[in-house]
C-alpha cells in the first residue's frame, strides 16, 4: 500500500524516533539510522510544499490593500476637483491628473506592470509641489497608505520570487519521496531479517506496531 505523503513523513519521523530513544542499542549506531534521517529531513523539507511556495495567497491580500488604497485616493480626487466651489479644488485637479498621466487603470493590470507604473506615480506624487497639495486636501494619511501598501507588496512578491526559485532548484519531492521510501524498506528488510537475533525481536516488533498503524490511518481514509 502506498501511504499519503503525510503518513509516509509521519511513519518515518516515528521510526526515526524509535531508533533515537535508546531504547535498542542494537540499532543505535548502523549506517542505516543515518541514511533514513537524511533522507527524511530532506522529504520534511519539501513535503507539503507544491512547485510554488505557497505564498500566493499573501500575494493576492498584499496586491488587493494597495488596490484598495489606490482606487480610495483616485475616487476622492476624481470627485472633489469637480466640486470647484471648494478649497483647493485646483490641486485636486493637479493631482487626478497625475493618476490620469501614469493610468487609471493600475489595480486591473498584472503585478509587475502594476508594480512598475505605482513606483512613477508615487516618485511624482512626492514631488515637493505634489507633496504640498496632498498636505493642503488633508490627504497625507491616505498617500501615506497608499505608498505603504506598494512597498509591503513588492516585498512579498519578492520573498515569493524567492521562494519559488528556491523550491525549483531542490531535488523533485517525488524523487525525494523515492529515496525515502526505498531507505524505510531497507531499514525494514533488515528488521525482518534480523527479529530472530537477540535483541532484535522488540525492536522489531515495535516498529511493526507503527508500519501496521501507518496503512490502517490508509485504510480508514
Amino acid at each position: 500500500m502506498r501511504l499519503s505523503t503525510k503518513d509516509l513523513a509521519t511513519l518515518a519521523q516515528r521510526i526515526i524516533s524509535n531508533i533515537q530513544s535508546g531504547k535498542y542499542p542494537v540499532i543505535s549506531n548502523h549506517p542505516l539510522t543515518v541514511t533514513l534521517q537524511t533522507s527524511y529531513t530532506e522529504y520534511d523539507q519539501v513535503y507539503t510544499k507544491q512547485i510554488y511556495s505557497g505564498k500566493g495567497k499573501d500575494v493576492a491580500t498584499a496586491d488587493h490593500e494597495r488596490d484598495v488604497a489606490y482606487t480610495n485616493l483616485k475616487a476622492f480626487l476624481n470627485g472633489y476637483r469637480k466640486l470647484s466651489t471648494a478649497p483647493n479644488y485646483q490641486s485636486a485637479e493637479d493631482l487626478y491628473g497625475v493618476f490620469k498621466t501614469y493610468g487609471l487603470n493600475l489595480d486591473r493590470l498584472n503585478y509587475s506592470s502594476q508594480t512598475a507604473q505605482m513606483k512613477k506615480l508615487i516618485e511624482e506624487l512626492e514631488t515637493p509641489d505634489n507633496l504640498q497639495k496632498i498636505a493642503v486636501l488633508s490627504l497625507t494619511p491616505a498617500f501615506n497608505e497608499m505608498k505603504t501598501k506598494h512597498e509591503d507588496f513588492e516585498v512579498i512578491f519578492a520573498d515569493q520570487a524567492e521562494a519559488n526559485a528556491d523550491l525549483r532548484q531542490m531535488t523533485s519531492a517525488s524523487a525525494i519521496r523515492k529515496d525515502l521510501e526505498k531507505n524505510l524498506k531497507a531499514y525494514l528488510n533488515l528488521l525482518t531479517v534480523m527479529k530472530e537475533v537477540p535483541d532484535w525481536e522488540l525492536l522489531y516488533t515495535d516498529t511493526n506496531e507503527l508500519v501496521k498503524a501507518a496503512k490502517n490511518s490508509e485504510v480508514q481514509k
